[in-house]
C-alpha cells in the first residue's frame, strides 16, 4: 500500500487545532474514562460493548449504540429469533447473521473478564479476538478493546479511512487485510506520539475531525 508521510504534517496540524478545543477535550477524556469503567464492570456489562462492536461492523455507530440502549441485557436472554426480530424492528441491516454472531459469542460470557486480562500483550488478544469471536474482525476487535479500557490500538473504519485519503497520505484501500490493517496502525502510531495521546484517544479526535461528534 502506497503511503505519503509528508502529508502527515497537516494532519498532525489540524489535529492539534481540534486537541486545543477545550470543549472536544473534556469530551474526549470523559468519552476515555467511560471506557476504563465499562472494563472494570460487570460481565454483562463487557459482553453488551462486545455485541454493540458486533453490530457496528459494515452498519453505523449511532445505530449500534441506539440499538445496544434499548436492548442492554436483551443481548444475553433472548433467543436467537427474537433477538433477530428485534434487531429487524431496529433497522439493521443485517439482522439475521448479527443475532447468530451475539448467540454464538454468549459462550465466552463468565470468561470475558478473564480472557481481557490473560494477555500481556494487546496485539495477541486482539488476534485471539480476531480468531475465535465470529463476525469480529481487525477493526472490530479493536473496537471492542478500546471500549473495554485498552488505549493502544487503533479502530480503522471507514470514517479514518476517508480522512488519511483527503490528507493524500494514503489511497484507500479495497479490502483491509491484518497486514494493511496494522500498516496502518503504525502510521497512526506516528501521529499518536507526535501529538502525545494513546491510539485510542487518537481514534476519538480523529472521528470528530471527520464527523463532528465524539462517540465511541
Amino acid at each position: 500500500m502506497e503511503v505519503n508521510l509528508n502529508n502527515l504534517s497537516k494532519l498532525i496540524e489540524d489535529l492539534r487545532r481540534v486537541m486545543n478545543d477545550e470543549k472536544v477535550k473534556r469530551a474526549v477524556k470523559e468519552r476515555m474514562r467511560e471506557f476504563k469503567r465499562i472494563g472494570q464492570s460487570t460481565e454483562e456489562r463487557i459482553f453488551q460493548e462486545l455485541c454493540f462492536c458486533l453490530l457496528t461492523a459494515n452498519y453505523s455507530a449511532m445505530g449500534g449504540i441506539r440499538i445496544q440502549e434499548k436492548l442492554g441485557n436483551g443481548f444475553i436472554y433472548l433467543n436467537q429469533e427474537e433477538l433477530e426480530e428485534k434487531l429487524r424492528e431496529m433497522g439493521h441491516r443485517y439482522p439475521k447473521a448479527r443475532a447468530q454472531y451475539i448467540v454464538e459469542a454468549r459462550r465466552l460470557l463468565g470468561n470475558l473478564k478473564r480472557i481481557l486480562s490473560s494477555y500481556k500483550d494487546v496485539n495477541n488478544l486482539r488476534d485471539w479476538l480476531a480468531k475465535n469471536v465470529k463476525g469480529l474482525g481487525y477493526k472490530e476487535a479493536s473496537h471492542f478493546l478500546r471500549n473495554v479500557g485498552f488505549e493502544n490500538v487503533a479502530i480503522i473504519d471507514y470514517h479514518i479511512l476517508d480522512l488519511l485519503e483527503r490528507y493524500g497520505i494514503i489511497k484507500k484501500p479495497k479490502t483491509l487485510t491484518k497486514r494493511r490493517y496494522l500498516e496502518l496502525e503504525g502510521i497512526l502510531k506516528k501521529v499518536a506520539e507526535e501529538v502525545g495521546v494513546p491510539l485510542g484517544e487518537l481514534d476519538l479526535y480523529l472521528w470528530y475531525m471527520e464527523t463532528g461528534k465524539v462517540l465511541k
